[in-house]
């Protein structure tokens, strides 16, 4: 790593097309790829591992509300704190759900009930695993230690988005035709709601860190870094509802106590 510090120094800025360009290429390690997710894609999950990715998946839901306060917090640029903000409503709700206006969270719960969970078993974190809540804790200190900019690229994980977000609006109701359809406006209004946010963040993105080749590779170590957090989710949540074996042995989940 030193080394590669070194050396960038001495290089030129890609030119913006070409950072951009590296940006988008690290969508190969976007977590559409992970085994849960391409069984998921496939059709291939029972009602109850469908009910687990949904039950913490909403643990990273209620955080990106944190996130983006966090990114307010540090960020002394009024034009852009303008336009961030949105991002809070978007999830914590403004408005009725069939317009996106009652948030992000509340249409995450709905998809939760279509999926067969109650209101108080998702909101309650009892099925969250831990290593999600480790990923996510991890995204939310980042956000509030980090400069600003530093924040904002971490979410260009949105570059990849809208395409998983049209997917599952087209394959679920015949692969997974149990889901009540009210369930879907969540991904629904992330259609136009991603990309909108891809826009401004990539802006950011690519105005501030494309002054040096220096800069360029902090940045892909950051959206690399908010790639390894969706990706340790999705290891969680398949250790937690997949049958897994090491070495010939059944994978041993964690004992825990109900001590209420």
């Amino acid at each position: 790593m030193a080394n590669d510090q070194i050396a960038s120094q001495d290089l030129p800025p890609w030119s913006r097309e070409e950072f951009e360009a590296k940006l988008r290429e690290k969508g190969k390690g976007y977590h559409i790829y992970h085994p849960i997710h391409v069984l998921m894609y496939e059709g291939k999950l029972s009602q109850a591992q469908m009910q687990a990715w949904v039950a913490n998946r909403y643990y990273y839901q209620i955080a990106i509300p944190q996130k983006d306060a966090a990114i307010l917090s540090n960020c002394p640029d009024r034009e852009l704190r303008r336009g961030w903000i949105q991002r809070i409503f978007d999830h914590d709700g403004s408005g009725h759900i069939s317009e996106g206006g009652e948030g992000g969270i509340e249409a995450w719960i709905h998809l939760g009930h279509a999926v067969g969970l109650t209101r108080e078993e998702i909101m309650s974190l009892k099925l969250v695993a831990p290593g999600t809540r480790f990923a996510v804790d991890a995204y939310i200190n980042f956000a509030k230690q980090r400069p600003w900019q530093e924040s904002v690229c971490s979410s260009l994980t949105e570059l990849f988005a809208p395409h998983i977000h049209q997917q599952r609006i087209d394959s679920w109701p015949d692969m997974y035709p149990w889901i009540n359809a009210e369930g879907m406006q969540y991904f629904k209004n992330r259609l136009t709601q991603a990309r909108r946010d891809v826009e401004q963040g990539l802006a950011v993105t690519l105005d501030y860190f494309g002054r040096s080749r220096e800069l360029q590779m902090r940045a892909l170590e950051i959206l690399q870094f908010k790639l390894d957090v969706l990706w340790v989710m999705a290891d969680a949540i398949m250790l937690q509802s997949t049958d897994v074996k090491v070495e010939g042995r059944d994978y041993l989940r964690q004992p825990v106590m109900d001590v209420s």
